[in-house]
């Protein structure tokens, strides 16, 4: 494998996947299983190649190593990224570095995966998110709103007091949860369920990320109540 842009799958699919892994065993791997399920895949060795993928091909996501060579690793790349572009990201990273993959939540990245993974579970990860951001978790189309908060499920848009916010797509995902339920009390492991899919597994602390994301973004504008020893409930 080269160093340039590797294209697969170019045959007409579900549309296109950025995956940056220098790893070539697990870049062959995840790109078999992709485009087996129908998606376009554009491989990178190295951030900046990934990063140059991202702005020319508008890919509907990005997989993204964390431990990547060159002077950009996968946590810098990742904070690059969400400067410019809310497309969906979710790190690999290893087993052992917790750290990391809290970090590269806090950098934007919407979910992660640990080395060893399934390609398969990899693979329902990423139809969720994308089913998520095609806007399907709502068909009603019904705007939500709250004070000075509104958010359209189907442009998948928030706005405060008129201006655009930018979320990630998990971010927007927890924030229509919260304003769908509001007044109820959810447990951390509720809202992995609710807004994650009950197929998800990882660290619960997760959400607290994702919530001090939200609660950095939007201020006093987001409502939302800690109850200690229970989870969150949105006022």
């Amino acid at each position: 494998m080269s160093d340039e842009v590797i294209p697969a799958g170019i045959k007409e699919s579900l549309g296109t996947i950025v995956v940056i892994e220098d790893d070539e065993n697990i870049a062959e791997l995840v790109n078999l299983y992709l485009v087996n399920a129908g998606f376009r895949v554009l491989l990178a060795k190295e951030a900046r190649t990934g990063m140059d993928l991202i702005a020319n091909e508008r890919p509907l996501l990005v997989l993204m190593d964390i431990g990547l060579p060159g002077q950009i690793d996968g946590l810098e790349a990742c904070r690059q990224i969400r400067k410019k572009d809310s497309v969906p990201i979710i790190v690999i990273t290893a087993r052992g570095d917790e750290a990391d993959r809290i970090f590269g939540l806090e950098l934007g990245a919407d979910d992660y995966v640990t080395k060893p993974f399934s390609p398969r579970e990899l693979v329902a990860r990423v139809k969720t998110i994308l089913r998520r951001t095609d806007g399907l978790r709502d068909e009603s189309g019904e705007i939500r709103s709250n004070g000075t908060l509104s958010l359209d499920p189907m442009r998948r848009e928030l706005t405060m007091d008129g201006e655009l916010v930018v979320l990630t797509a998990r971010e927007f995902d927890l924030l229509e949860f919260f304003l769908t339920h509001a007044g109820i009390v959810h447990s951390r492991r509720q809202l992995l369920d609710g807004v994650w899919g009950r197929g998800w597994f990882g660290d619960d602390r997760t959400v607290d990320v994702h919530v001090r994301q939200l609660r950095r973004k939007l201020g006093d504008a987001f409502p939302l109540t800690t109850v200690w020893g229970v989870g969150y409930r949105c006022d």
